[in-house]
């Protein structure tokens, strides 16, 4: 579960945010109230009357779980709450004053069937080692149900990377906004069902989560051609080329060539012929099942210098120059996976979302970078970032997402939106083929997906 087309953020960005709204009016006492009745709204509703272990740290994610735990208190719920250190000063310390219930140390916390974590939030600066280590893998190992406040404990807010022991989550309710570390590295995993209570602060990011795309259908003056003809380029593995083409013509394209001397189409609708008409194509698709010998690289070459919408997959993406990319002055969309990625930019470390913006910058390209956090980048700062299932994670799925990606582009001539489109559907129609898929199942489920969108 992930909230759609809800703004992303780093730790940074998020107290900036508060700051302002601070600097606004609102105190710092006031908006961690509004934070612990959004907690205990959550939690109530998931513990169902069970009784609740309150894990609460020194910092502000502590102050916001004492005040969770007075009000589920104040419900009639059976709370105690498992402390790690005392609450410093300000806000913290008050909402400490006034939580009169029991009261234990972290290491000594009773073995409950909800557990909500309040211990770190973006604050963490060091690993989760020694006693709260121990203690907190305890306390998940006897747990039903864990909610975390804004972020798991154990997670770095920017990255999502595990900070030492992680105390995994159910559920995270992320307050203000969805942080980068809840869907990239371990906290795509660790996070649970993903939850956000904005509390009334104005966040703005050029980063979101991904939406599900508004389509419009044909006109009724529209044609073959008015819809978009996409050119796919075969090569010396046909079968890559095959799947991107028929996810090409179910995608919403006008019309599908299917290019190259061996390549054999994948229903009839699909034309094969020798080449291209770069004059007449809306967008061609290149890198699928290519190959990297010399003719593949010259036909890499012919089509990058070529004034025609690209959309670089695959081999092509091993070809790729991208001070040459930059300088096109056309559509080009850019769809590698983390080997490719590294190959071109250079390893994208912790930060994928970051590492995405900067190469769509250096490119001048939207860039579709994919994974189990797929992140759509584009040169003027803007990202969308997704998670698809994990059953795509097989060989030539990847070729139906370019060739979905392909038509998109043929359709709207928009790189980012053709790239935000394609990805949502992709990751539809895997969720309608159901587990254990494989890349040839995908296409029959694209036109439902597209469906559910007009």
């Amino acid at each position: 579960m992930r909230p759609v087309d809800a703004p992303i953020v780093t730790a940074a960005e998020m107290r900036a945010a508060e700051a302002a709204c601070f600097a606004g009016g609102t105190s710092q006492i006031e908006l961690m109230e509004a934070a612990a009745h959004a907690v205990a709204r959550e939690a109530a509703r998931f513990a169902m009357g069970r009784p609740v272990t309150v894990l609460a740290g020194a910092g502000n994610n502590g102050g916001d779980a004492y005040g969770a735990a007075r009000f589920l208190a104040e419900q009639g719920l059976d709370v105690v709450v498992a402390a790690l250190g005392q609450a410093g000063a300000g806000a913290a310390a008050a909402m400490r004053s006034r939580w009169s219930g029991a009261t234990v140390a972290l290491d000594e916390a009773p073995a409950r069937p909800v557990v909500i974590d309040g211990l770190f939030g973006i604050g963490l600066s060091r690993p989760i080692t020694g006693v709260p280590a121990v203690a907190i893998e305890r306390l998940r190992a006897d747990a039903d149900f864990v909610l975390a406040i804004d972020i798991a404990s154990g997670l770095d807010a920017d990255t999502g990377a595990a900070q030492g022991a992680v105390l995994r989550a159910d559920a995270t309710l992320a307050l203000g906004a969805v942080k980068r570390g809840h869907v990239q590295g371990a906290g795509v995993e660790v996070s649970g069902a993903l939850l956000v209570d904005t509390l009334g602060v104005r966040v703005g990011s050029p980063v979101h989560t991904l939406a599900r795309p508004r389509l419009s259908a044909p006109g009724v003056d529209d044609h073959k051609y008015t819809r978009g003809l996409v050119g796919v380029v075969g090569g010396a593995m046909p079968g890559a080329a095959r799947l991107a083409a028929g996810a090409a013509a179910r995608g919403g394209a006008g019309y599908v060539v299917l290019a190259g001397d061996d390549a054999r189409v994948p229903f009839d609708a699909v034309v094969h012929r020798a080449s291209i008409d770069a004059e007449r194509a809306a967008a061609v698709l290149i890198g699928p099942g290519l190959g990297r010998d010399s003719a593949a690289r010259k036909m890499c070459e012919e089509w990058f210098a070529s004034k025609c919408p690209l959309v670089i997959d695959g081999d092509a993406l091993s070809m790729v120059d991208v001070a040459a990319i930059r300088t096109r002055a056309v559509p080009t969309i850019l769809t590698p996976h983390d080997g490719e990625f590294a190959r071109l930019f250079g390893a994208a470390g912790g930060d994928r979302i970051g590492a995405a913006l900067d190469a769509a910058r250096r490119s001048n390209a939207v860039v579709v970078l994919k994974g189990a956090s797929t992140v759509i980048a584009a040169p003027s700062g803007e990202a969308r970032v997704h998670q698809p299932s994990a059953w795509l994670s097989t060989a030539g799925t990847g070729d139906v997402l370019a060739g979905l990606v392909a038509a998109r582009l043929a359709v709207t001539q928009a790189p980012l939106r053709a790239a935000c489109e394609a990805v949502w559907l992709h990751a539809r129609a895997a969720a309608l083929a159901g587990p254990a898929l494989v890349a040839d199942d995908l296409a029959m489920h694209i036109p439902t997906a597209i469906a559910e969108c007009l």
